[in-house]
């Protein structure tokens, strides 16, 4: 079991969680966390009562100071208002929706049903017109949310290992993932390996997928594993897994936030074979 005790990509009852803030922090304290961040969403379709959460993570901060660092993130999508956020001590970027149009908000992550209705109606059947106007949306990211990292990479990809729209090992599909990538390495913003589709058994590889994560290192990129936990059960699921990629693909560390001795977040960094002993 991975040794690594800090999780970024959280969500709770504010949006899409199954269980409160507050559970939440007691969970990451039975499982032994140096750090929780929570991220609840902020995008076209979820998006919480931001003074309201706001209050409660604060609340929590201060309760259990001392003993566990809990920071307050959001997960604001490509498409979202990143002044619906104010002081949120970390921005996870992430891509969900595309930017067309549709009779209401429709993601790529939603359901089967729902992402084909959205190909054939704003892309007349064509997969990977579809996913290559996802990843020119994607290389957008860091510009549009000032993300302090970029959330599941290949999201597109969400219902692949089901439905098999797209060949995610041929150049047509990987050439504009790649270059959405080393446009964002290129602007410094760290990539998660997220390990929620393979936490919840919904695909069988983590995002990003292994040829897109070998590519990171090879672009110099920057990496921290986050659970995309909706349950605090899996505030650390699929850690091991993430850690034996990132290993296998050449990285040695692994990055994470924490608050420094004035209260500012500050990026640390932890060796990948330490955590994984």
């Amino acid at each position: 079991m991975s040794k690594l005790r800090a999780n970024f990509h959280t969500h709770t009852t504010f949006c899409d969680g199954s269980a409160s803030a507050e559970q939440v922090v007691e969970a990451a304290l039975g499982k032994g966390f140096e750090q929780l961040g929570f991220s609840g969403h902020m995008d076209p379709e979820i998006h919480m009562d931001w003074p309201a959460y706001t209050a409660e993570v604060r609340r929590l901060q201060r309760k259990y100071a001392g003993r566990i660092d809990i920071l307050m993130g959001v997960e604001l999508d490509n498409l979202y208002d990143p002044a619906c956020c104010p002081g949120a001590e970390y921005v996870i970027g992430s891509t969900h929706f595309l930017d067309v149009q549709t009779p209401f908000p429709m993601s790529v992550d939603s359901s089967e049903e729902q992402l084909r209705e959205l190909c054939e109606g704003c892309f007349d059947g064509d997969w990977l017109a579809l996913c290559r106007a996802y990843y020119e949306l994607e290389a957008q990211v860091h510009d549009r949310t000032n993300c302090d990292f970029v959330g599941h990479f290949d999201l597109v990809t969400r219902f692949n290992d089901s439905m098999r729209y797209v060949d995610e090992t041929s150049s047509a599909y990987l050439g504009p993932a790649l270059e959405a990538m080393e446009c964002l390495v290129g602007q410094g913003v760290p990539f998660e390996i997220n390990c929620g589709a393979v936490n919840r058994g919904r695909k069988a590889e983590l995002y990003p997928r292994h040829e897109l994560l070998s590519a990171l290192h090879d672009f110099g990129g920057e990496i921290l594993i986050s659970a995309d936990a909706h349950q605090p059960e899996l505030l650390d699921g699929g850690f091991d897994v993430a850690v034996a990629s990132a290993i296998d693909c050449g990285f040695t560390h692994v990055n994470v936030l924490a608050h420094d001795a004035m209260g500012g977040v500050e990026w640390r960094q932890l060796a990948l074979d330490a955590l994984a002993e």
